[in-house]
């Protein structure tokens, strides 16, 4: 058996929302499901395989998506449920490598280089982990398996669902070549017209140009392209995941213009953000504030902080400084915040010595009431009666940020 220098696992669970509501609710088995809030206003966030062949996929609006689908049963997302599959996923990937890099709650790369006497050849190590992810959850997993992270997450993709693809790194230039440039990553549906328009159709087109041409035509892209098209791909699977920024988007039920109803919204992405930073031990070093038009343009603002925080107050703080910035009338469907420059708390920062422990003390108080008795337990006055959210960023990975009590990664990965 030849031993591959480099062996990097590519796993991603098939239609994951959709596949753990089938598994959980027979009644939904071999039905077309759509995961999103029943709401036309919202977005599809999984299809399951029985929806796709309508041309349902994620992303779409939900309207759109019942109209090409009608049978579709909607179901609401529950990320609580999501988190904890996805943990316990996390967790048998760990038992094969010690080195694993959730990229989202359904997919993550594994370094197995040098586990051939542990788990056998790289078809063998991919057809065990599908079996222990199964047989633990019920679910199926597709796998890809190369000698480079973007190459094995082609791969991956190649026969889904449930699938399984070996692609040894010498053979992997004359395997993309074929494929068209849409799976180079970084070209989108912006990105690949362009190409198209140079006559670069494929993996291979772009293989096969002169570097010179691409960077007069695409700038560092065309050799970032040009790279991944030769089966270039430098980065290393990085063990564990840390956040380069925490955020919260409200999609609304409700269109807002005016800035108090705006700033409702903001308060509860601030507040929720906060409680997450705390929880994880990271201060922010600024803010982003997001609105997205009933015409679903996105703008944005972002600021840094005087000091590193993690308390709702000195968030929305900012936030309110930001909307001064935003010159568009409205309405807005969407209202978000992020918190970005991440890093510990307990590292080397200055503090403020002039700084009020009040609010901080208060808002950690809260944070245990709602520990302890739920997250409804604590209502703001000032949001009585104020309209809700189609729905919110309620996804995160924190539980990656740790491997058996200890941090794994910096905050900013």
């Amino acid at each position: 058996m030849d031993r591959w220098p480099r062996i990097v696992v590519h796993a991603d669970m098939d239609a994951f929302y959709a596949a753990v509501e089938q598994r959980d609710h027979p009644e939904l088995r071999g039905k077309p499901v759509l995961i999103g809030p029943n709401s036309y206003r919202g977005v599809v966030l999984t299809a399951s395989y029985e929806a796709r062949p309508f041309g349902v996929g994620s992303a779409m609006p939900v309207a759109e998506a019942r109209r090409r689908c009608p049978a579709a049963i909607m179901v609401p997302p529950n990320f609580d449920r999501y988190q904890t599959v996805s943990k316990q996923i996390m967790d048998i990937f760990a038992d094969f490598s010690p080195s694993v890099e959730a990229i989202s709650l359904d997919e993550a790369f594994l370094d197995m280089t040098g586990a051939e006497h542990l788990f056998g050849s790289p078809v063998e190590m991919g057809r065990k982990l599908k079996a222990a992810v199964f047989e633990a959850t019920e679910l199926h997993i597709s796998v890809g398996i190369s000698g480079t992270k973007y190459v094995a997450k082609v791969a991956s993709a190649f026969d889904k669902p449930n699938g399984l693809t070996i692609v040894p790194q010498q053979d992997a230039v004359d395997w993309l070549a074929p494929l068209p440039v849409s799976r180079l990553w970084g070209v989108g549906r912006k990105t690949a017209p362009r190409l198209t328009a140079l006559g670069l159709h494929t993996i291979g087109d772009v293989a096969a140009a002169d570097e010179a041409f691409l960077r007069s035509h695409l700038g560092s892209a065309g050799i970032h392209f040009h790279e991944l098209a030769h089966a270039r791909d430098p980065r290393r699977v990085l063990r564990g995941r840390g956040a380069s920024s925490i955020g919260s988007d409200r999609t609304l039920d409700q269109d807002v213009s005016t800035r108090q109803d705006i700033l409702v919204h903001l308060r509860r992405s601030a507040e929720r953000i906060a409680r997450r930073m705390r929880a994880k031990d990271y201060v922010a070093g600024g803010i982003r504030v997001r609105l997205k038009t009933s015409q679903h343009e996105l703008l944005t603002r972002q600021r840094h902080l005087s000091r590193p925080d993690d308390t709702a107050e000195a968030f929305l703080d900012v936030g309110r400084q930001l909307l001064d910035e935003f010159h568009h009338p409205g309405p807005f469907r969407l209202v978000g915040m992020a918190a970005f420059d991440l890093s510990w708390r307990t590292g080397p920062a200055q503090m403020d010595l002039f700084s009020d422990g009040a609010t901080r003390q208060l808002e950690t108080t809260i944070d245990d009431l709602i520990k302890r008795f739920g997250k409804g337990v604590v209502t703001r006055a000032r949001d009585l009666g104020h309209p809700g959210t189609v729905s919110d960023s309620g996804i995160d990975l924190d539980f990656m940020d740790y491997r058996d009590g200890e941090r794994v990664s910096r905050p900013d990965g």
